[in-house]
């Protein structure tokens, strides 16, 4: 059996074609848009912005932010000609399987795990820590913290996290409706998206009034830039690299680049849309783009309205409910508002991740890689309801019980992984498969995907080196996974487990 076995194309539009027995074609152009503008704007816009300003980027945050989404454009436009072409579940992995081959399919759909159920994780983590500002820090810190976590009160007394009960409790809420029905999933994603975009622009808005010009007096931030204070007393310095000048704004761009990770999920949802060819680069594109204004105009706010030194010293999760409650007098209201419109509009970015982890593995155990339970669906609502039980536990274990900055780097890093292997997939399609039917096609090919791959590379390098080496480890385990189970189970190399073929492509 061959490691770089290909299912063809004609295989993958026979499968979408098979759609009256898989799951059901509900979305239009703006649902997807919905579901992208859902994913993106959450925990990157409200908690990555401030740790990669505080600890890297300074007010240059906001060139993180261009650096990121130039990477994101770039894949971007590779993910529309493949989603648009093949309309099928399963993003990054089913254009893997298509153009490299098994083994790189494998690869790039067990790193989409750290990109979804991670970033559901990471996600579920920050919902819980704005619950507890909502009513008034009312929840103990041991039932809303990691083991790993800790902190001292005013009177000296040493508090340690034991689990993360509120994040479990959504996890399971949005399971469950998923589980319900994909157009109800998104009629909820549409309102709170609503909600949450209106809520983002009166925070710029208002404000815009409250910058002061000496936060922006050093845009990059220097090399003997005076050291912050962590809430432990020690220091934070900035003499590092990575940590001030350009090479801060390049890791600054990885770090605020789990902001983007949304708009590639709606590829997840092709096999679900009602025109696909159509409507998946309009979902896709026009999301990325959105949110690409809206995460600048945001960030030049924020530091403008706060010293990013203050977001290592305090803030956090809540690092905007503080800036507005230290610097904008008169506006708790507006503090209150955002936490709450916050807290809403995670619940939307861990319906979608939920929901393209749950995509992924339909496909990936369709194909026989996975177990069989990951492709049951449904006897009435047609969806894969015992995936979405089992990743509630996977990601309820990690939102349970590991800290939100391991959780958020390693999804991180999972994305771009995905994104480098597509804007590969692009290139090698168009040299082997010249003649396809392509409703969307990537401009400027090779030029775009080389781009998108360099760009993306450069983010990896930027991350800890602790988060490079636990990926190393996810991947090292996912191949003993692939070579014990998977490769003995490929329905695509097994005589008597041939997929269905197309009779006619065109």
């Amino acid at each position: 059996m061959s490691l770089f076995a290909k299912k063809s194309i004609n295989t993958l539009l026979a499968q979408a074609d098979s759609s009256d027995k898989g799951l059901k074609k509900t979305l239009n152009a703006g649902n997807l848009v919905a579901l992208g503008i859902g994913a993106i704007i959450g925990a990157g816009l409200f908690v990555r912005t401030a740790a990669a300003a505080g600890e890297h980027a300074g007010p240059a945050v906001t060139l993180s932010f261009i650096v990121a989404a130039i990477g994101c454009a770039f894949a971007g436009l590779c993910y529309a000609e493949f989603a648009s072409m093949i309309p099928i579940a399963g993003s990054a992995y089913t254009y893997a399987y298509a153009t490299m081959g098994e083994l790189i399919a494998w690869i790039i759909g067990w790193a989409l795990i750290l990109e979804y159920a991670l970033g559901a994780a990471t996600v579920s983590i920050s919902w819980s820590e704005y619950l507890n500002i909502l009513v008034g820090k009312s929840i103990p810190y041991e039932w809303c913290h990691s083991p790993f976590e800790s902190f001292k009160d005013t009177s000296g007394v040493m508090h340690h996290g034991i689990m993360n009960i509120p994040a479990l409790f959504i996890l399971l809420l949005l399971s469950l409706l998923l589980i319900k029905g994909t157009q109800e999933s998104a009629r909820v994603n549409m309102i709170i998206v609503i909600i949450k975009v209106s809520i983002v622009i009166v925070f710029i808005v208002i404000g815009w009034n409250f910058i002061n010009p000496a936060n922006h007096a050093h845009y990059l931030i220097p090399a003997d830039a005076p050291p912050a204070i962590l809430p432990n007393g020690s220091e934070y310095t900035y003499t590092d690299f990575f940590r001030h000048g350009w090479g801060g704004v390049l890791t600054g761009a990885g770090i605020v680049f789990f902001a983007f990770i949304g708009f590639d999920a709606v590829s997840t949802t092709a096999q679900e849309a009602k025109n696909p060819k159509k409507d998946m680069p309009i979902g896709i594109l026009g999301s990325l783009a959105i949110c690409t204004v809206l995460y600048i105009l945001f960030s030049y706010v924020l530091t403008g309205v706060a010293p990013y030194t203050d977001f290592v010293k305090a803030g956090k999760e809540a690092s905007v409910a503080y800036a507005i409650q230290h610097y904008m007098t008169n506006f708790g209201w507006l503090a209150k508002l955002v936490s709450f419109a916050i807290l809403l509009g995670f619940s939307s970015v861990i319906l979608v991740m939920l929901m393209g982890q749950s995509r992924v593995f339909y496909t990936m155990s369709s194909d026989g890689l996975l177990p069989k339970i990951f492709s049951d669906l449904h006897p009435k609502f047609r969806t894969p309801y015992k995936s979405n039980m089992v990743l509630f536990v996977f990601v309820g274990l990690f939102a349970a019980f590991v800290p939100v900055s391991v959780a958020g780097d390693l999804t991180s890093i999972g994305t771009l992984f995905a994104f480098v292997l597509v804007c590969l997939g692009v290139m090698i399609l168009r040299k082997k498969e010249p003649g396809l039917k392509r409703p969307f096609k990537t401009p400027l090919v090779p030029l775009v995907p080389i781009l998108g791959m360099l760009v993306c590379a450069a983010m990896i390098v930027g991350l800890p080196g602790e988060t490079l080496l636990s990926a190393l480890i996810w991947m090292i385990l996912g191949l003993v996974i692939y070579f014990a189970y998977s490769r003995k189970n490929s329905k695509l190399q097994s005589p008597g487990d041939a997929l269905p073929k197309a009779s006619n492509f065109e």
